[in-house]
This record gives structure tokens, sequence and C-alpha cells, in this order.
């Protein structure tokens, strides 16, 4: 039975906000990515997301067969993520509304990180529908990592979440791993589906070219950091590395604040700037479109990705796809990412030194650098979010089938 339609829960942020700036990341690109792409394969894809300013309209429709649903749930504004748990309940109820008002039936939800989940957990038994899980974080990897800010009840909500989805789709074998670690999951209710790459836009490009457009020395020595500005990240470990490196370097800081900590990373970043002495080869620029934020990775020599966690590591894909070499902690998905050797470097330790080193290398050595950025491109090409919904597609078949599984 072929699938018709599928409704993607996206509660906490929209497929349409942009990238990098308040709760709008790596977990936008996907939901857009994949609901663009599962169209084009057939499966009539709703994004429902929340309401969150009085001049959305309700139904955008981004493309033939893809939808963005804008609910209602709660004050028409911004909500910050620890108080989203509250509006499960409205959700879920506005959600069920919009549904039952439809002609036609969704065969499959599919719930895009935790509160998109506990949302699905109440539709799945309202509409007796298979639910489909992507955490793309999780609570205790967090709390490993020294970075958990999120309310005391989200770990025991995934493990509800666990426990009832049909399937649960991690981006690589180590979140995977993780889910049945952590969380006791079933590994053959889990399967490993990583995120793609668009090659159309994120592709190599004339690095003086796009020095040029960004107004930048040509020839000086170029880092670039792309994230939202939050604890997370580590975009403070960026600043400090350049610190560690020669005087002609630059480094972009592309982002904005994020979470309950953005603001004062914000403030913090920019104290750190002055207190070492870098105002003049630091430059802080706002969240980008994807469509320009191209040309950021075809201007640097070397993206750096600090994070403390990250379940795959989408702006190391983007920068690779672009033929930059990329150093990055060697933590969950940015292990599949890069290549330690070949595409970038791995950097264990959290000390600027640790960083500077491999950095140090990319930049003295031009021929290694090429080969190094050849190696990404070619690595990246594995990625691509047509494979990523055709798989789904198939999952979501072999579900629509089966009768809903029983929570435990």
């Amino acid at each position: 039975m072929p699938v018709r339609r599928v409704a993607m829960l996206s509660v906490h942020t929209s497929p349409l906000a942009q990238p990098g700036a308040g709760d709008g990341g790596g977990m936008n690109v996907y939901v857009r990515s994949l609901g663009s792409n599962l169209a084009r394969a057939g499966v009539l894809c709703d994004v429902l997301t929340r309401a969150e300013h009085a001049e959305q309209p309700p139904v955008v429709e981004v493309e033939r067969g893809f939808r963005v649903v804008h609910i209602g749930a709660g004050p028409t504004a911004p909500v910050a993520k620890h108080a989203l748990l509250d509006l499960v309940d409205p959700f879920a109820q506005a959600t069920l509304a919009f549904i039952t008002e439809q002609e036609a039936p969704y065969d499959v939800l599919h719930a895009n990180y935790w509160v998109s989940g506990a949302v699905g957990h109440r539709l799945k038994h309202e509409l007796d529908l298979p639910l489909v899980a992507t955490f793309h974080t999780l609570d205790r990897v967090k709390a490993d990592a020294g970075v958990g800010d999120d309310p005391a009840t989200r770990a025991r909500v995934e493990g509800e979440i666990v426990n009832c989805a049909d399937l649960m789709i991690a981006a690589t074998d180590e979140e995977r791993d993780q889910l049945v670690a952590l969380y006791g999951a079933e590994s053959d209710r889990i399967e490993v589906v990583p995120p793609g790459v668009d090659h159309s836009l994120f592709a190599p490009g004339d690095r003086g070219a796009a020095r040029h457009a960004l107004g930048l020395d040509p020839s000086a020595p170029v880092l670039l950091f792309v994230g939202r500005i939050q604890p997370l990240k580590g975009a403070d470990l960026a600043v400090r590395c350049l610190a560690e490196l020669d005087a002609d370097v630059t480094l972009l800081v592309v982002g904005g604040p994020s979470g309950n900590d953005g603001e004062a990373e914000m403030r913090g970043l920019h104290e750190l700037v002055d207190e070492l002495g870098l105002g003049g080869r630091v430059q802080f620029v706002p969240p980008q479109r994807h469509t320009r934020l191209a040309v950021y990775y075809q201007a640097a020599d070397v993206c750096l990705v600090p994070s403390r966690t990250e379940s795959f590591g989408l702006v190391a894909l983007e920068a690779a796809a672009c033929g930059t070499p990329v150093v990055a902690a060697d933590v969950g998905g940015l292990r599949s990412v890069v290549d330690d050797g070949h595409t970038g470097f791995l950097v264990e330790g959290r000390h600027a030194c640790d960083y500077a080193a491999p950095v140090d290398v990319v930049l003295s050595d031009r021929e290694l650098a090429e080969a190094m950025g050849a190696s990404a491109l070619a690595r990246s090409s594995l990625y691509m979010w047509s494979i990523a919904a055709a798989r789904l597609r198939r999952l979501y078949g072999d579900l629509a089938v089966r009768a809903p599984l029983e929570c435990t």
C-alpha cells in the first residue's frame, strides 16, 4: 500500500524559520528538506508547527505536495522551548481538530524532537496511526556532555516516546546505540537514515570571488564558525582557537543567539574577543539564508565545528560539500561526517591549542588543504536528501500496512 500522506510534527520551530536564529537550526533544514523531497517522491507531506506570529497564514504551500500548517496553541508569539511542554495538550487537541477536518486521512505521523514526540504520542492513540520519531538530540546525551538545560521531565518523556514509537529514525549508528543503551530502545525499531545536503546549492566555488562578495581580504586565511550562539555549539572555543594562530587569520562567526543562555553567550563572546584583543580579526555575521550561506563556506579555508555534542552535524556536511576542510569535535555524528586526517580533523580535547594545531596544519599546507577539500567533497556525495526521502517512503509504507504498536 503506497503511503499517500504524512503528518510531520515540528512543534517548536517552523521549517520556514531562519536557521541559526532563535530555535532555528539544523532541524529546520532537516524538516524542510525532507518535506520537499518526500513530496517529490510522491508522499504528500504536511508539516504541522505552532503559530508564533499573527501574520502567519494558516497554511503555506511550499511546493506541490508539501505544505506547512500553523496550528494555534498558546499565545501567538514565540515561546521558550522549556515552556512548550505546557502546550503539548493544547497543540495535540488543535492538531486533532485540524486532522479530522481534512478530506483525506494521514497514513503516518512523524514527530521531530521530543516535544513533537509527546504530541505524536497522544495523536497516535487518538487516531490509531503509526508513529515515527526522530529525536535530533537526546537529553541523556546532552547531560553527559554537560550541556543539559532542559526540563527535568524531558528524559522521562523521551522514554515514553521510545516505548510507544512504531519506528525511530537515527542519523548515525552511534545515535542508534545511544537510544538502545540510554533508553532501552529495541534495536529492531530503529532505522539509521542519514540526513542529506543540497548539492545544487552547497558546491565548490571560486574562493577569490566568494571573498570579494563578502568584502574579505583575498589573501588572508579565513576560519568559519556557523551555528546558533549557545553553550552547546562552542563558539567561544572557536574564538580562543583564533587567538592561538597567526595575526593575519580572520574568524567569521555566523549565527544568532539561541535558547535561555543565548543572549548571555553572545555578550560573553564579544567580551572574550575584546579580552583577547581580537577586535579586528573576528567578524560577527547575523544568520544567513542557505542561498547566501554557501558563499561563506566557499570563502573559508577551514570550517570549525567545536560542538560539545551533535547528533549529526549538518554544518560540517555543508562545508564538506563546498570542498572546505572541517576541524570538528570528536563527538556524536561528527565522527560520521568527518574522516579524520582525510577530509579534515577530529579533535578530542576542549582547549584552544587542541583546535589551533590541526587548523594550523591545514592553513600552512596548501597541497594538503586541497586534497582534504577534494576528499570532503567526494565524501559529501554519499549524503542526499532524495535518498533519505526514498528510504522513509519505503519505511512509511511498511508501517501503514501494520497495526500500530501497543505501548509498553
